[in-house]
Protein backbone atom coordinates (compact mmCIF):
# COMPACT_ATOMS: atom_id res chain seq x y z
CA UNK A 1 0.00 0.00 0.00
CA UNK A 2 1.42 3.41 -0.87
CA UNK A 3 1.68 6.25 1.64
CA UNK A 4 -1.37 8.18 0.42
CA UNK A 5 -3.60 5.10 0.44
CA UNK A 6 -2.44 4.16 3.94
CA UNK A 7 -3.12 7.61 5.37
CA UNK A 8 -6.53 7.78 3.67
CA UNK A 9 -7.40 4.41 5.18
CA UNK A 10 -6.58 5.84 8.61
CA UNK A 11 -8.83 8.81 7.85
CA UNK A 12 -11.71 6.48 6.95
CA UNK A 13 -11.24 4.46 10.14
CA UNK A 14 -11.48 7.59 12.28
CA UNK A 15 -14.47 8.91 10.34
CA UNK A 16 -16.32 5.65 11.03
CA UNK A 17 -15.70 6.14 14.75
CA UNK A 18 -17.00 9.72 14.50
CA UNK A 19 -20.21 8.59 12.81
CA UNK A 20 -20.80 5.89 15.40
CA UNK A 21 -20.39 8.50 18.13
CA UNK A 22 -22.84 10.84 16.43
CA UNK A 23 -25.42 8.05 16.24
CA UNK A 24 -25.00 7.01 19.88
CA UNK A 25 -27.79 7.99 22.24
CA UNK A 26 -27.43 10.77 24.77
CA UNK A 27 -27.10 8.28 27.63
CA UNK A 28 -24.89 5.74 25.83
CA UNK A 29 -21.99 6.63 28.11
CA UNK A 30 -20.23 3.27 28.01
CA UNK A 31 -20.30 3.11 24.20
CA UNK A 32 -19.17 6.74 23.85
CA UNK A 33 -16.27 6.20 26.26
CA UNK A 34 -15.18 3.14 24.26
CA UNK A 35 -15.40 5.04 20.97
CA UNK A 36 -13.35 7.92 22.34
CA UNK A 37 -10.67 5.51 23.55
CA UNK A 38 -10.47 4.14 20.00
CA UNK A 39 -10.28 7.68 18.63
CA UNK A 40 -7.42 8.49 21.01
CA UNK A 41 -5.52 5.41 19.89
CA UNK A 42 -6.09 5.82 16.14
CA UNK A 43 -5.39 9.55 16.05
CA UNK A 44 -2.32 9.34 18.30
CA UNK A 45 -0.71 6.68 16.10
CA UNK A 46 -1.72 8.45 12.90
CA UNK A 47 -0.32 11.80 14.03
CA UNK A 48 2.92 10.19 15.17
CA UNK A 49 3.67 8.42 11.88
CA UNK A 50 2.87 11.53 9.86
CA UNK A 51 5.18 13.62 12.04
CA UNK A 52 7.98 11.06 12.15
CA UNK A 53 7.92 9.84 8.53
CA UNK A 54 5.49 11.51 6.12
CA UNK A 55 5.91 15.23 6.80
CA UNK A 56 9.74 15.13 6.94
CA UNK A 57 9.83 13.25 3.62
CA UNK A 58 7.49 15.77 2.03
CA UNK A 59 9.50 18.75 3.25
CA UNK A 60 12.74 17.17 2.04
CA UNK A 61 11.31 16.62 -1.43
CA UNK A 62 9.57 19.95 -1.97
CA UNK A 63 10.12 23.29 -0.27
CA UNK A 64 6.88 24.53 -1.84
CA UNK A 65 4.91 22.24 0.50
CA UNK A 66 6.64 23.54 3.63
CA UNK A 67 3.81 25.90 4.63
CA UNK A 68 1.21 23.18 4.15
CA UNK A 69 3.21 20.83 6.37
CA UNK A 70 3.67 23.49 9.06
CA UNK A 71 -0.09 24.14 9.04
CA UNK A 72 -0.72 20.42 9.41
CA UNK A 73 1.65 20.24 12.38
CA UNK A 74 -0.24 23.07 14.09
CA UNK A 75 -3.53 21.29 13.43
CA UNK A 76 -2.07 18.14 14.97
CA UNK A 77 -1.01 20.17 18.00
CA UNK A 78 -4.57 21.39 18.61
CA UNK A 79 -6.04 17.90 18.12
CA UNK A 80 -3.54 16.32 20.52
CA UNK A 81 -4.45 18.80 23.25
CA UNK A 82 -8.14 17.92 22.94
CA UNK A 83 -7.28 14.21 22.85
CA UNK A 84 -5.20 14.56 26.02
CA UNK A 85 -8.17 16.14 27.80
CA UNK A 86 -10.54 13.45 26.56
CA UNK A 87 -8.18 10.61 27.39
CA UNK A 88 -9.19 10.45 31.06
CA UNK A 89 -12.47 12.40 30.99
CA UNK A 90 -15.53 10.38 32.10
CA UNK A 91 -18.25 10.12 29.47
CA UNK A 92 -20.71 11.45 32.05
CA UNK A 93 -18.78 14.73 32.37
CA UNK A 94 -20.77 17.81 31.36
CA UNK A 95 -18.33 18.84 28.60
CA UNK A 96 -17.45 15.37 27.32
CA UNK A 97 -19.72 15.43 24.25
CA UNK A 98 -18.80 19.06 23.51
CA UNK A 99 -15.08 18.20 23.49
CA UNK A 100 -15.66 15.23 21.21
CA UNK A 101 -17.58 17.38 18.72
CA UNK A 102 -14.81 20.00 18.74
CA UNK A 103 -12.32 17.18 18.13
CA UNK A 104 -14.36 15.88 15.20
CA UNK A 105 -14.67 19.34 13.64
CA UNK A 106 -10.92 19.90 13.81
CA UNK A 107 -9.99 16.46 12.50
CA UNK A 108 -12.47 16.64 9.63
CA UNK A 109 -11.14 20.04 8.58
CA UNK A 110 -7.57 18.70 8.74
CA UNK A 111 -8.46 15.63 6.68
CA UNK A 112 -10.22 17.73 4.05
CA UNK A 113 -7.19 20.00 3.74
CA UNK A 114 -4.78 17.08 3.44
CA UNK A 115 -6.82 15.11 0.93
CA UNK A 116 -7.67 18.05 -1.33
CA UNK A 117 -4.41 20.03 -1.17
CA UNK A 118 -1.42 18.21 0.32
CA UNK A 119 -1.94 14.67 -0.98
CA UNK A 120 -2.39 15.69 -4.65
CA UNK A 121 0.82 17.76 -4.43
CA UNK A 122 2.66 14.81 -2.86
CA UNK A 123 1.51 12.52 -5.68
CA UNK A 124 3.04 14.90 -8.19
CA UNK A 125 6.31 15.18 -6.26
CA UNK A 126 6.89 11.45 -5.64
CA UNK A 127 7.10 8.53 -8.04
CA UNK A 128 4.69 5.59 -7.45
CA UNK A 129 7.52 3.36 -6.24
CA UNK A 130 8.68 6.04 -3.82
CA UNK A 131 5.17 6.34 -2.41
CA UNK A 132 5.05 2.56 -1.91
CA UNK A 133 8.38 2.66 -0.10
CA UNK A 134 7.13 5.55 2.02
CA UNK A 135 3.99 3.55 2.78
CA UNK A 136 6.12 0.64 4.03
CA UNK A 137 8.00 3.04 6.32
CA UNK A 138 4.71 4.39 7.68
CA UNK A 139 3.47 0.87 8.33
CA UNK A 140 6.66 0.04 10.22
CA UNK A 141 6.43 3.26 12.22
CA UNK A 142 2.94 2.27 13.37
CA UNK A 143 4.37 -0.69 15.26
CA UNK A 144 6.40 1.58 17.55
CA UNK A 145 4.20 4.69 17.63
CA UNK A 146 2.81 6.23 20.85
CA UNK A 147 -0.77 5.16 21.57
CA UNK A 148 -1.60 8.28 23.57
CA UNK A 149 -1.39 12.00 22.72
CA UNK A 150 1.69 13.91 23.85
CA UNK A 151 1.02 17.55 22.92
CA UNK A 152 4.13 18.86 24.69
CA UNK A 153 6.51 16.46 22.92
CA UNK A 154 8.53 17.63 19.87
CA UNK A 155 6.71 17.05 16.57
CA UNK A 156 9.65 17.35 14.15
CA UNK A 157 12.88 15.31 13.72
CA UNK A 158 15.13 14.52 15.40
CA UNK A 159 13.44 15.38 18.70
CA UNK A 160 10.15 13.66 17.92
CA UNK A 161 11.89 10.39 17.07
CA UNK A 162 13.47 10.16 20.52
CA UNK A 163 10.40 11.50 22.31
CA UNK A 164 8.16 9.19 20.29
CA UNK A 165 10.12 6.11 21.28
CA UNK A 166 10.05 7.09 24.97
CA UNK A 167 6.35 7.95 24.81
CA UNK A 168 5.55 4.62 23.16
CA UNK A 169 7.21 2.73 26.02
CA UNK A 170 5.31 4.80 28.59
CA UNK A 171 2.05 4.26 26.74
CA UNK A 172 2.52 0.49 26.74
CA UNK A 173 2.72 0.62 30.52
CA UNK A 174 -0.30 2.90 30.80
CA UNK A 175 -2.34 0.71 28.47
CA UNK A 176 -1.46 -2.41 30.47
CA UNK A 177 -2.34 -0.69 33.77
CA UNK A 178 -5.64 0.54 32.38
CA UNK A 179 -6.52 -2.96 31.13
CA UNK A 180 -5.65 -4.45 34.54
CA UNK A 181 -7.86 -1.92 36.32
CA UNK A 182 -10.78 -2.73 34.06
CA UNK A 183 -10.30 -6.45 34.61
CA UNK A 184 -10.20 -5.93 38.37
CA UNK A 185 -13.31 -3.73 38.28
CA UNK A 186 -15.18 -6.33 36.25
CA UNK A 187 -14.16 -9.05 38.72
CA UNK A 188 -15.34 -6.99 41.68
CA UNK A 189 -18.69 -6.43 40.02
CA UNK A 190 -19.05 -10.15 39.37
CA UNK A 191 -18.20 -11.03 42.97
CA UNK A 192 -20.39 -8.37 44.58
CA UNK A 193 -23.23 -8.94 42.16
CA UNK A 194 -23.52 -5.27 41.29
CA UNK A 195 -26.97 -4.51 40.01
CA UNK A 196 -28.58 -7.34 42.00
CA UNK A 197 -30.88 -6.62 44.94
CA UNK A 198 -28.78 -6.39 48.08
CA UNK A 199 -29.99 -7.36 51.59
CA UNK A 200 -30.68 -4.48 54.01
CA UNK A 201 -27.70 -3.20 55.91
CA UNK A 202 -27.47 -4.18 59.59
CA UNK A 203 -29.71 -2.01 61.73
CA UNK A 204 -32.18 -1.34 58.91
CA UNK A 205 -35.52 -2.95 58.30
CA UNK A 206 -36.69 -3.75 54.79
CA UNK A 207 -39.11 -0.83 54.84
CA UNK A 208 -36.62 1.77 56.04
CA UNK A 209 -35.55 4.54 53.68
CA UNK A 210 -32.24 3.97 51.94
CA UNK A 211 -29.28 5.79 53.41
CA UNK A 212 -27.93 8.67 51.26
Amino acid sequence: MDAIALLKTDHKTVEQLFRRFEKAGANAHKLKRKLVEQMVLELSVHAAIEEQVFYPAVRTRSESMKEEVLRSLEEHHVVKWVLSELDELPAEAERFDAKVYVLMENVRAHVLEEETTLFPAVKKAFKPQELRELGALLESAKQAAPTRPHPLAPDTPPGNLVAGAMSAVMDIGRDALRAARRKATTKVREVTGRGAKQPPAPGYEAGDAASP
